[in-house]
């Protein structure tokens, strides 16, 4: 299938990067340069870090080996999904109730950090309020019961279930047999949003090197980081390549996984077509585990993803993977043209619970959102830039929490995984 093409050069081709506000090529970094904090990647972690730095009166530079937002964070489904890739029942089963009580307090940050700073600087990014969580089976709608439940013992009070005969409010297909709405849920256009949290750094005296791949990271009282033609000496350093991190610090590559997830975009709907698959003007995502997501463009495109590919490989046929379930919720759209078809990769951990900790006492690290990056990248970031301010309180609750190497090793995580994965899917078929 032929596709439209972005004029945004070393960014994949995505409608993200074809209706990004700002398509500049930031500099290389050349030379030898100095700063308090040296940033590691330019996605929604490290930005996230450097603007809470940058809000503190840090002089911070940002090294990234594309272009800013180049990995999941400028290629996601732009959903704003409130916790962690884990529930709350399942963080306090392994890791005890305190500390599900501190990372409940902290799960509804994500979005407030994004509405904030849309609101702060501002950034046209698209935002709008609202997400539905679709569910296929009785049993889903139990299961998301009892997460509302949960949830709101941590505070949150904007859940509200969805019968079957409600779901029309939301999307109009007859797939589910109810739901739950989240008002404190919504979705934004990725890739502006974190253009606009970098052009806040910028602003704030931060200086961000895209095309400056990190080649070296050398610790020390002040640690310096190199590129093939410069270097960073700085007080701190701080690691947020997450699936697209080289295997350059091993003791963090080596414990997490890429895993890619497809999106395709409609051509421009009709409004009243558009209006009527999705009244409500909310993002949607099912309650099956290996699940599809979708939601309104500002321009009426309809914007579908799903699938999973363990290793971070894509399908041959982006479309032909994607089109068959967008075709089995709106079938009406079976003439559609698609524009736009991509992937990217999410890192993945073992426990599908973020991984964050220190190599030493100078360089930090933040990876592994498990699939619930936007939200999840945005806090971890702010609470990285607040260890490095001297506040590690909310740093060492995260630090603290076990992270495993997965099974079988590089060799053999794949495979397992895809097991897993089978098994679970399987369920979700036979409505176990």
């Amino acid at each position: 299938m032929t596709y439209k093409t972005s004029d945004n050069p070393g960014h994949t081709n995505s409608w993200y990067a074809a209706s990004a506000n700002d398509k500049r090529v930031r500099p290389r970094l050349e030379g030898e340069i100095e700063a308090d904090v040296c940033v590691i990647g330019a996605g929604f972690t490290g930005i996230s870090a450097a603007l809470e730095l940058g809000e503190r009166g840090y002089k911070v530079v940002v090294l990234e080996a594309e272009r800013i937002g180049f990995g999941a964070s400028g290629r996601n489904g732009g959903q704003i999904v409130n916790g962690y890739s884990r529930d709350l029942q399942t963080i306090a089963g392994r890791y005890g109730h305190d500390k599900a009580v501190k990372l409940g307090a902290m799960s509804l940050e994500g979005g407030e950090i994004i509405r904030s700073r849309v609101e702060k600087y501002p950034i046209a990014c698209d935002l709008v309020h609202g997400g539905f969580f679709a569910a296929f089976t009785e049993k889903q709608v139990r299961e998301m019961e009892a997460h509302k439940a949960h949830w709101e013992k941590h505070g949150h009070t904007g859940l509200e279930m969805v019968s079957r005969h409600e779901v029309g409010r939301y999307v109009k297909t007859d797939r589910y047999v109810g739901g739950m709405i989240d008002r404190l849920g919504g979705h934004i256009h990725p890739l502006n949003l974190v253009l606009g949290e970098a052009a806040a750094v910028e602003s704030l005296g931060g200086r961000i090197f895209e095309l400056s791949r990190v080649t070296a990271v050398e610790p020390g009282p002040r640690p310096l980081v190199r590129t093939a033609a410069g270097s960073v000496r700085a007080d701190y350093v701080l690691v947020c390549g997450n699936a697209y991190l080289s295997p350059l610090l091993p003791e963090i590559h080596g414990r997490m996984m890429p895993v890619s997830s497809q999106v395709m975009a409609t051509e421009p709907l009709d409004a009243d077509l558009i209006e009527s698959l999705l009244p409500a003007n909310y993002c949607v995502e099912d309650a099956n585990y290996i699940l599809d997501y979708y939601r309104r463009t500002s321009d009426n495109r309809l914007l579908y993803g799903g699938g999973i590919g363990y290793g971070g490989h894509d399908p041959k046929d982006l479309t032909g993977a994607i089109r068959p379930n967008m075709l089995k919720t709106f079938p009406q759209l079976r003439d559609v043209r698609i524009d736009y078809a991509w992937g990217g990769n999410f890192a993945l951990t073992l426990t599908r619970i973020p991984h964050m900790g220190g190599l030493s006492d100078r360089i930090y690290f933040s990876h592994g959102d498990s699939g619930h990056g936007v939200t999840t990248t945005h806090l971890l970031g702010k609470i990285l830039g607040e260890a490095v301010a001297g506040h590690a309180e909310r740093f060492d609750v995260w630090s603290s929490l076990p992270n495993l190497p997965f099974p079988g090793g590089k060799t053999f995580r794949v495979p397992l995984t895809v097991l897993g994965a089978w098994w679970y899917g399987l369920r979700d078929k036979i409505g176990l």
